[in-house]
């Protein structure tokens, strides 16, 4: 099994530490609002990694964690007028109900930094006792950067290059400009907690630091996150953790791609900001999973409304095949599991993985038409493969009828017009019959007529079987 390593910048076989345990962290949200595609690029990702690993045989240990405390809330909770509490608690639960409809596992631990105060103040007291850290007269404590022999190496990148190309916050209590803060003395009616250098908070790059090792241990296999984490956040982490400790922070680094919408970066400035709740509120939640997951999780993906069509697309592909087959567990030829595997071990090739899946629902059609005795075998192979990337858990006929965002009409108010129709044809009133239907068609919403009766799907596009 082969895993890109941000640090070393290859890949590399991996080895857990522990043989048949993989703990791995992965840097959560700051919760002063909701959770963006950004977020969900994470989120999805980091859960395929998880679904995998243990599809693979591991015990894995899933850390993320919430940071609960940070200048944003601050700002933010004073904006609102509500309390911190109140803010997080209720952007903790947004989260929670964004991932949950993303079909996003929760990891088994998710610390909270109020929580783990004690161990933060415990370990940067170690990296004062230790010399790399010191206490200004102004309350704040500062790491120092040039006191850690291994800054920069990451993001491989040197001390004097960081200096001179970056936007440094000039502040007078600073050794050093690239110093940065571990705590923050609070201002006159902040939050804050007792420490031996007077009431202040937590940086944020501490927290983490703290956190990871109190959870996993002070070297672990995996650290995750979103591609903007490198530097300075994860630089200063393994700065942090391995003066405090004196061993190797983490074996693994891991970074999603970014998100980008209509091929631009993806900012409130340029007005094309989404959080996973506008996009979910017309959108099945299936088709934002896929298209999340068709693309390598280190690769960019870009968000615009022709490739969540495609999305669909593609996962009516699936859900058509599966449609009508029992799914049962048997024999199936043709080493899809071999070879889904085989894609999955080269870093979490999930493109690899899905044309896999296609050639697998290509075999399905095939069956249901040739050889009717093997689709129930091919359709579960089909449904077991796919729940490892977290798909094809829903009814196909629930599916094909569209996620509940994504109808442009209600259900009744289509079934309500579908019952006029047939009364227009019992009346051999074909005129306003064909002109229910096409009225529909229009919506994308296309009539069935059966036997049984009448039933609907959105309109499907190409229906061809090639992925």
């Amino acid at each position: 099994m082969q895993i890109y390593n941000t640090l070393t910048r290859r890949k590399e076989a991996f080895t857990p530490i522990e043989p048949g345990r993989v703990r791995m962290y992965v840097c959560g949200m700051t919760v002063y609002d909701y959770c963006h595609l950004g977020h969900a690029r994470v989120m999805v990702a980091f859960d395929v990694i998880t679904r995998y690993l243990r599809h693979r045989g591991y015990d894995v240990t899933y850390v993320r964690n919430i940071t609960d405390i940070d200048d944003k809330i601050l700002r933010r909770a004073e904006e609102n007028g509500e309390s911190i509490g109140a803010l997080t608690e209720r952007m903790i639960a947004a989260m929670h109900e964004d991932e949950a409809r993303l079909g996003v596992l929760r990891p088994d631990a998710e610390p909270r930094a109020t929580a783990h105060i004690d161990d933060i103040l415990a370990m940067i007291e170690t990296l004062i006792t230790k010399g790399y850290a010191y206490a200004a007269e102004n309350g704040d404590v500062y790491y120092r950067v040039r006191r850690f022999e291994g800054y920069g190496k990451l993001n491989n990148r040197d001390l004097d290059e960081m200096r001179s190309g970056a936007r440094i916050e000039v502040d007078e209590h600073k050794e050093d400009p690239l110093d940065f803060v571990l705590w923050k003395a609070a201002k006159p009616g902040e939050a804050s907690w007792p420490s031996p250098w007077g009431e202040g908070r937590p940086g944020w790059h501490i927290e983490c630091s703290a956190m990871s090792t109190c959870c996993l241990g002070e070297t672990f296999d995996i650290h995750g996150g979103g591609p903007d984490l490198t530097f300075p956040h994860h630089e200063n982490e393994i700065a942090q953790s391995e003066a405090a400790t004196g061993k190797p922070y983490v074996n693994t680094w891991m970074h999603a791609g970014a998100v980008r919408v209509n091929q631009e970066k993806m900012s409130k400035s340029l007005g094309n900001f989404f959080t996973i709740r506008e996009v979910l509120a017309h959108h099945d939640p299936e088709v934002v999973r896929y298209l999340l997951v068709a693309s390598h999780y280190r690769s960019p993906i870009n968000y615009a409304p022709e490739s969540l069509s495609e999305a669909r697309k593609s996962l009516e592909r699936f859900y058509n095949a599966l449609d009508g087959v029992e799914a049962q567990e048997g024999e199936v030829d043709g080493g899809y599991q071999a070879r889904f595997g085989a894609a999955m071990d080269d870093d979490f090739n999930s493109p690899e993985a899905v044309s896999v899946l296609f050639e697998l629902a290509r075999e399905l059609n095939r069956a249901k038409k040739e050889a009717p005795a093997e689709a129930p075998a091919l359709a579960f192979a089909l449904k077991r493969l796919a729940s490892v990337l977290g798909l094809l858990q829903q009814e196909p006929a629930a599916f094909l009828k569209g996620g509940a965002g994504e109808l442009p009409l209600a259900e009744a108010e289509i079934e309500a017009r579908i019952t006029a129709r047939a009364e227009a044809k019992r009346a051999k009133d074909f005129a306003a019959a064909d002109a229910i239907r096409d009225e529909l068609a229009a919506l994308g919403i296309i009539l069935k007529d059966s036997r049984e009766g009448t039933t609907w799907v959105l309109d499907k596009g190409s229906e061809s079987d090639d992925g």
